[in-house]
């Protein structure tokens, strides 16, 4: 999440794109079962897990899916165990970058993620050289078909929320990392159906990415890194100018 141009569109509809072909399905498995390991297979009793099945419905995973991963955080299906991970790196024109992965082969992983930075002008950096420029949030997003912006806002305000920012498609509630729990709870209490609950890197400043050639180098990388089998989250400072876009598009 790196702000809301045109570049940020592009990014949700690659998010619905990845869904349609099951590509995310990898990404929600890997949230589950690390749910699942922390807390326990009963999503009564642990809310990361049922904040975790309720984004996975939302792009349709099939059930026997979600239960095998639940399976595998708990380990019931044995293997060796799912290890929560992040990395940070650099792109081209400095643009920053932080990866949440979830992998049972932190070596395998960490080449993995080298590979694709040095291949694409880019970096791996040190812990928390890239972190301290983003801010930690939570995330919540709602769809705007049938709940109208005043609505959701009063709503949101009432259940705890720092924000929302609403386009024609969704709504997108941000919270105290802390909080993000209560005022999803809250906001379910309301009737609101949530599309997906988690916590997210937004960056405090972005980078202007205002030529073509380099636009393409960042893009590139960010969707390889988001591609990536064991990546969660991808999280960003870079937008494109909105010139650049056109010429992307074109």
């Amino acid at each position: 999440m790196a702000g809301h141009n045109k570049w940020s569109k592009v990014k949700h509809i690659k998010a619905r794109v990845d869904a349609i072909k099951g590509k995310v399905f990898s990404k929600c498995a890997h949230e589950i079962a690390i749910a699942a390991r922390d807390g326990g297979g009963d999503p009564t009793l642990n809310h990361r897990l049922r904040a975790a099945i309720d984004s996975a419905k939302a792009v349709s995973m099939p059930k026997d899916n979600i239960e095998r991963a639940i399976k595998k955080g708990t380990g019931e299906l044995g293997g060796e165990a799912i290890q929560e991970v992040s990395y940070e790196g650099y792109g081209a024109d400095g643009v920053a970058f932080i990866i949440e992965a979830a992998t049972d082969n932190l070596n395998r992983t960490a080449a993995d993620i080298r590979s694709i930075f040095t291949k694409n002008g880019g970096s791996v950096a040190t812990p928390g050289s890239v972190s301290y420029q983003f801010d930690r949030k939570g995330e919540i997003r709602i769809s705007a078909e049938g709940i109208g912006e005043d609505r959701i806002l009063e709503a949101a305000i009432l259940a705890g929320a720092d924000e929302v920012i609403s386009d024609e498609e969704e709504h997108t509630i941000l919270t105290a990392p802390t909080e993000l729990a209560a005022v999803a709870g809250k906001l379910r209490d309301a009737g609101c159906e949530l599309l997906s609950e988690k916590l997210v890197s937004i960056p405090q400043t972005t980078t202007l990415v205002r030529n073509e050639h380099r636009a393409r180098e960042v893009i590139k990388l960010y969707e390889l890194l988001d591609d990536y089998a064991d990546t969660m989250n991808v999280f960003t400072n870079f937008e494109v100018a909105d010139e650049v876009l056109e010429l992307l598009e074109a």
